[in-house]
């Protein structure tokens, strides 16, 4: 049996290499197929400029985009704006969902306080929280940190909310079962509601990622001395179109490098729990 067992197992390890090696080959293919679309989308656009079919003015053109791009990075300022976009909503993303959370974990040791609390919480999570950066410009100054402030506010109360439900969604069954084996209610809130409620948490931190963005961006709109909102914003002004194409595409980098930071650390963490 024994040797029936050792001449078996390299079956399942080959299997499982197969379908990594599939899994990569399709994982290549389809970003050859975006690359693609977007080598056929730029090329119709200048296409569309070359047969003045498209107003450069008003629409821009690839050519002035990359030329545009090529300034910006050699005179800094476009890692500049950017280095400052992406601190700005690290810090205040980082710090509205992990504050957010524990307060909404911390919720469920507070159920009255929760109700009353409730339609607090709702109505700020209603409202735009683009119409407080005004307030909060003039408050903490043009500088970073007012930034960082709209990024916490967008993402501190979707985390609380998020997480406080989440704990709440846990069947009753198993808490009245572990308080019949003896445990506390902070061996319960350990060793049940946060592993239960971290899904939860996790799906609102892939929200708040964008969240955090939408509110930095936001704010340099209003005022700001530096960072991507500001540069289209400024450039817009200037009717610069091939600038702004230039701050839009690298936001959606930025937000498409932030969004799949925070998927790998979803990964990683349950990979972690799992073992």
């Amino acid at each position: 049996m024994s040797i029936a067992t050792s001449f078996d197992t390299p079956a399942p390890r080959k299997a499982v290499s197969e379908r990594k090696r599939r899994a990569l080959q399709v994982m290549l293919q389809d970003n050859l197929a975006r690359l693609l679309i977007v080598a056929i989308g730029f090329f119709l656009w200048q296409a569309g400029v070359s047969q003045k079919v498209i107003d450069p003015f008003l629409m821009g053109e690839p050519k002035g985009i990359a030329l545009e791009a090529w300034r910006m990075i050699g005179t800094g300022q476009l890692l500049t704006d950017t280095i400052a976009t992406v601190q700005a909503t690290i810090s205040g993303f980082l710090g509205g969902s992990i504050l957010g959370s524990l307060c909404g974990l911390a919720l469920w040791y507070a159920r009255r306080l929760a109700r009353i609390l409730d339609p607090f919480f709702i109505a700020l999570n209603s409202l735009p929280k683009i119409a407080l950066a005004p307030m909060i410009i003039i408050w903490f100054g043009s500088g970073m940190f007012s930034k960082i402030a709209l990024a916490f506010i967008a993402t501190f109360v979707v985390s609380l909310l998020t997480a406080y439900q989440g704990s709440h969604q846990i069947d009753q069954n198993l808490v009245n079962m572990m308080r019949s084996l003896g445990a506390t209610k902070r061996q319960i809130f350990a060793k049940l509601v946060i592993p239960a409620t971290m899904p939860w948490i996790i799906s609102a931190f892939r929200l708040n990622i964008g969240f955090a963005l939408i509110a930095e961006v936001g704010g340099e709109f209003i005022a700001s001395d530096v960072g991507l909102g500001r540069l289209i914003f400024v450039n817009g002004n200037l009717f610069n179109l091939n600038a702004v194409w230039v701050g839009v595409f690298t936001l959606m980098v930025v937000a498409a490098c932030l969004y799949f930071l925070v998927t790998q650390f979803e990964k990683r963490l349950f990979s972690w729990a799992k073992h």
